[in-house]
């Protein structure tokens, strides 16, 4: 039994959800999103929770048990509350800066590198070294998120380059003489 996937999915007041066959589409203050589950599954509405179960005992539909269940639940969330990445640049230069829907990275290139912000997503530099992305689609802000990090990779020795806020680099001892 799917640890889970047998949690039922609270809807917040606010967001309102509809099922049809294996679509399910969620509507909410930051948006409308859309997710199509595997067959292996059973989607039902009732009573503000959204329940998923398995068609039957094969092993397929139980492993997609409680994926669909995690698709659920991020596609409420998204649209009532949103999702954030949080990206830090470190190094002497290396900064970011938003200009309309496009942001501007510097980091130590011959270039700037600019990006160009996707309608659905927001990207904010509240200083010229954090860069904070917000969405309603945790995959799209996930991926907008591993872009701006694949740039410029934090480097092992003295951590320059565009890493998450939570991420921890393994550092490495230099050269000795």
């Amino acid at each position: 039994m799917s640890r889970i996937g047998k949690h039922p999915v609270q809807v917040p007041s606010g967001v309102t959800v509809g099922i049809e066959g294996q679509t399910i589409s969620a509507k909410g203050k930051l948006g409308a999103l859309v997710a199509t589950l595997p067959p292996e599954v059973v989607i039902t509405f009732e009573d503000g929770k959204v329940t998923v179960a398995p068609r039957d005992e094969e092993k397929r539909s139980r492993a997609m048990w409680g994926m669909s269940r995690s698709l659920v639940q991020n596609l409420v969330k998204g649209v009532a509350d949103g999702y954030t990445r949080r990206l830090e640049i470190s190094g002497v230069g290396y900064r970011a800066a938003v200009d309309g829907k496009v942001l501007n990275l510097q980091l130590g290139y011959s270039h700037d590198i600019k990006f160009a912000v996707p309608e659905d997503i927001k990207i904010v530099c509240e200083t010229p070294t954090v860069v904070i992305i917000s969405g309603a689609d945790k995959q799209r802000v996930g991926q907008i998120a591993a872009e701006i990090r694949g740039f410029r990779p934090p480097e092992p020795y003295k951590g320059k380059g565009v890493k998450y806020a939570e991420e921890r680099i393994l550092r490495k001892e230099g050269k000795k003489k």
